[in-house]
């Protein structure tokens, strides 16, 4: 038999899991099928979407950076680039997301921005929960662990960054 290496996603992010050892953040390791949208993992966690932390890469003015918000809301780009200080604010795209994270599955990365150089600010809604989950690098796994906690450890900024206005597409569901 020979020793295959894993395909990204294949298991937890290790980086992640040893970041949340070394930091005493209690967590849970969640493994579910496999999910795309935030919101679709939620629910196979079983959880409240307002509860899933959907991590965002955004280029503010070239620089990468990393937001949070519920799964459920999404980011306001104009209310980012004011809190950033940043003229031009855009979505990351796939390839600079796998360039800036590599080891994760596009659109998994954990909103720990130690991990990658980056800093992370988080959208006021996250502050309300007590635990938050988020992705774990991958479509199949996620983390539970204690919001206050994650908070202090990857020393989180917060700021007004959401709306909860949905899209026209999304009505009806």
């Amino acid at each position: 038999m020979s020793a295959t290496t894993p395909t990204a996603g294949a298991t937890p992010f290790p980086p992640l899991l040893r970041w949340l050892i070394e930091h005493n953040v209690d967590h849970e390791v969640h493994e579910h099928h496999v999910t795309i949208r935030a919101r679709e993992t939620a629910l196979a966690e079983g959880i409240d979407p307002r509860r899933f932390a959907k991590t965002i890469v955004l280029i503010a003015d070239g620089r990468p950076t990393l937001v949070v918000v519920d799964a459920v809301d999404r980011v306001d780009l104009a209310k980012a680039g004011s809190f950033l200080a940043a003229a031009s604010v855009r979505l990351a795209t796939e390839g600079e997301l796998a360039g800036f994270a590599p080891g994760c599955e596009v659109g998994t990365i954990p909103p720990i921005g130690e991990l990658f150089g980056l800093k992370v600010t988080a959208d006021h809604a996250i502050h309300d929960d007590p635990e938050i989950s988020f992705h774990a690098g991958s479509h199949h796994f996620t983390v539970l662990v204690d919001r206050a906690a994650w908070e202090r450890a990857a020393h989180i900024v917060y700021a007004d960054l959401a709306t909860t206005d949905r899209p026209a597409w999304m009505d009806g569901r």
